[in-house]
């Protein structure tokens, strides 16, 4: 999942348990985790590209906003 991009579905941000959409090539399709940011003061909105740093089976990972 380390290195995975996608959307933010639901707010991001310290305090809050989002949520992203991220393709998953091995399963052919898009899938829903709980994400964290995984830099603390950092607030990502709904729609913004992220990439996956950190990955905690089954259904939560650490996102960063990604570059453009």
């Amino acid at each position: 999942m380390v290195g995975y991009t996608g959307r933010v579905t639901g707010r991001v941000g310290a305090g809050l348990v989002g949520e992203v959409l991220l393709h998953v090539p091995e399963r052919q399709g898009t899938e829903a985790f709980l994400a964290y940011p995984s830099v603390a003061d950092e607030t990502l909105t709904v729609g913004t590209p992220v990439v996956v740093v950190e990955y905690q089976p089954p259904r939560t990972v650490y996102v960063v906003r990604a570059l453009a």
